[in-house]
């Protein structure tokens, strides 16, 4: 059921539409195929473990190396560039590296066209910085059936993103770490899709993850916010003022949360990700308060306040968080992130939230 509570969290994304997909070359023409798109601000030296799995996997999804160690090689010599993705009106999850040939999903609001790439699978993914070669394999299988079956459906019928979080919130999804109501709202919001290209975004419950994200990342962008973009790289968490091209960066640490079975002991990477502009936009960590079983699985880490502390944060007017409400109160956003491990073998170890310095917003 959609309510009055729900529809505040839609707020940010009244005109954000799904309406295309294309590969970051078309995307991003400007860009040459040796340079390759990180999360977060960028890198002050060497990435970590997992962003280094990404870019490998990468240069060999593109061709550039015909191995792991060729495509280090690459890396360690400074052939290929690593950039922030948000720079260039992309938003990417995690650990994942966008190279040229990657399919991203394209949302629009107003004049503003955001990107993120599609989600291949589950664990072991390219997000989760694995190296693993079943995921490029599945990322052609899986971004050739998208391409074929689902983006002809959006060209020819833009999909309201608004509606999907209407769902989804009232569902009990907050839209970032829980996303299965909201990927089945929007399948049903694919009319005309062949039975195989919605049984392959039903196959991966995270699929509307990155559309989320590529929608908030353009709803920052529309709104009035200061901040135009904000995510973690692995080692430093940072935000870009609206109109400036240098990043504010601090070093970061790892989320808060809960681990899986077996793997408590593994050292977690900091927060990474450029998934924190869905939190920014009003939901994940600022809409804990309607997802009841994510909040009680986090209990014990959670500030008291977490769930009211949307309302100390949000702009009543556009739905996302506003920066000067942060450094007055001296009350950070949460931002909920899976946990990574540092080492880059075990990829995804838990999932929490992470707490940004309120010193990064005192600008």
């Amino acid at each position: 059921m959609v309510t009055h509570d729900t529809v505040e969290y839609a707020k940010p994304f009244s005109q954000a539409l799904w309406f295309d997909l294309v590969p970051r070359t078309a995307a991003c023409p400007e860009l040459p195929v040796q340079v390759l798109l990180h999360a977060g601000p960028p890198y002050r030296g060497a990435p970590p473990a997992p962003v280094n799995n990404a870019a490998i996997q990468a240069l060999l999804f593109e061709g550039l190396a015909a191995d792991a160690s060729s495509a280090r090689d690459l890396l360690l010599q400074g052939e290929v560039q690593l950039r922030p993705a948000q720079d260039y009106g992309v938003v990417t999850p995690l650990a994942q590296v966008v190279s040229a040939s990657m399919l991203l999903v394209a949302v629009k609001q107003q004049n503003q066209i955001c990107y993120a790439p599609i989600v291949e699978g589950s664990a072991p993914a390219l997000r989760f910085g694995s190296a693993a070669a079943q995921c490029l394999r599945r990322l052609r299988d899986v971004g050739a059936l998208i391409d074929s079956s689902v983006a002809p459906i959006v060209r020819g019928q833009p999909l309201a993103i608004d509606e999907v979080i209407n769902i989804a919130v009232a569902a009990g999804d907050e839209c970032h770490a829980r996303t299965a109501a909201g990927n089945e709202a929007l399948v049903s919001r694919l009319p005309g899709v062949n039975a195989d290209g919605a049984a392959a975004v039903r196959a991966i419950p995270a699929f509307v993850l990155t559309v989320i994200m590529a929608a908030a990342a353009a709803a920052l962008r529309t709104s009035r916010c200061d901040i135009n973009a904000i995510g973690g790289n692995g080692v430093d968490f940072g935000i870009r003022r609206r109109g400036d091209t240098a990043w504010r960066q601090m070093p970061a640490q790892a989320p808060c949360g809960s681990r899986f079975a077996g793997l408590e002991a593994v050292v977690p990477l900091a927060a990474i990700g450029d998934s924190a502009v869905i939190d920014f936009c009003g939901l994940g960590g600022q809409a804990l308060s309607a997802a009841p079983l994510l909040a009680a699985e986090w209990s014990g880490a959670l500030p008291v306040d977490a769930l009211t502390r949307r309302q100390q944060l949000i702009d009543p007017d556009t739905g996302v968080v506003d920066p000067g409400r942060i450094v007055r109160g001296a009350v950070a956003p949460l931002i909920n992130l899976a946990i990574l491990d540092r080492d880059g073998t075990a990829g995804l170890i838990g999932r929490g939230f992470y707490c940004p310095a309120v010193g990064l917003f005192a600008w």
